[in-house]
């Protein structure tokens, strides 16, 4: 099976082409704008008409889209997450290659929803920041594109390459400091929301699962539990051996959007009023993930205690 692989260079297309590349009955083509990818292409500025003649060229039976942007403001976040889509789409319908596609889309593109509830894929989608509105979109184009395609719904991922502007990457940035200084105790904000943390590989074994099933539309992929940033913070002051004191700051909706769970919003680009957490999801996510039980035969195996040692593990190489 030949599968090409786009943004292998990302935060989950690397895992991704791990687990991709483990697979000896796959062929793995990468695309991208970097270097080193064995196709250079920006998605974002190409034509349909050059993928096309690529996708013709290649035979790809399946690929895969890891590709997008998580920052930057809403005319850069629709280029690069839906427009990009677009042209996948739009290549994919004009090649005679009749690969499947599988999506990667995001917990975002649901916005906030009920505390206490699981969040199944036929909920209506609220997206509340430009972030989940581009990817929704993307979402929307892939769904009514008629072509044989599947979107993981990705909630949060965690492990091993957190990026340091996510929460838990900002989390063990933070402790590192504090270890490094010698401070006796960590003053933290944000730390109310609840969130569904998966681990980026299993991530990757949801995304092996899709590319090789039948299965169509969208499906969840997370661990099915909400965890509170609070709670995730004492474990990874446990993994790293941080015997100081974790203070939680004012939780007000200021103190939110400057906390160490949330990037700095570009004061251009600010989140809506009506949602004081900067990714747009409010104080909590948690997901439904029956969909890839039954129709990938998926379930996470690998546990937040272990993603954050993982994640702990990268940030004390900076010590």
């Amino acid at each position: 099976m030949r599968v090409l692989l786009i943004g292998a260079n990302g935060y989950i297309g690397r895992f991704v082409a791990d687990r991709l590349l483990a697979d000896p009955a796959v062929q793995l083509t990468a695309l991208g704008r970097g270097d080193d990818a064995d196709v250079r292409f920006d998605l974002a500025s190409g034509s349909p008409g050059a993928l096309t003649r690529f996708l013709d060229a290649v035979h790809p039976g399946v690929i895969v889209n890891c590709a997008g942007a998580t920052r930057g403001g809403a005319r850069e976040l629709t280029r690069h997450n839906t427009v990009a889509v677009a042209t996948v789409c739009e290549a994919l319908r004009r090649s005679g290659c009749g690969a499947r596609l599988v999506q990667i889309g995001c917990s975002a593109e649901y916005g906030p929803s009920q505390p206490g509830s699981s969040t199944a894929e036929d909920a209506v989608p609220r997206p509340g920041g430009p972030y989940g509105v581009s990817k929704l979109a993307a979402t929307e184009l892939v769904l009514g594109s008629g072509l044989d395609a599947v979107v993981l719904r990705v909630f949060s991922p965690a492990g091993p390459g957190t990026p340091a502007g996510s929460p838990l990457g900002r989390l063990a940035e933070a402790m590192r400091r504090a270890m490094q200084s010698g401070d006796g105790e960590l003053k933290l904000g944000g730390l109310g929301a609840q969130r569904d943390f998966v681990d980026v590989r299993d991530v990757a074994r949801a995304v092996h699962a899709a590319s090789l099933s039948a299965a169509q539309g969208v499906i969840n992929i997370g661990s099915g539990r909400a965890v509170r940033l609070r709670d995730a913070a004492g474990v990874l002051a446990r993994v790293a051996g941080y015997g100081g004191a974790l203070h939680e700051l004012d939780g007000a909706p200021g103190t939110l959007r400057t906390a160490i769970g949330h990037p700095r919003p570009d004061p251009d680009h600010a989140p809506p009023v009506a949602y004081p957490y900067p990714d747009g999801c409010g104080s909590w996510q948690q997901a439904d993930v029956r969909t890839a039980r039954d129709r990938l035969g998926w379930r996470p195996r690998i546990g937040l205690e272990e993603s954050l040692a993982d994640i702990w593990m990268e940030a004390a190489c900076r010590i």
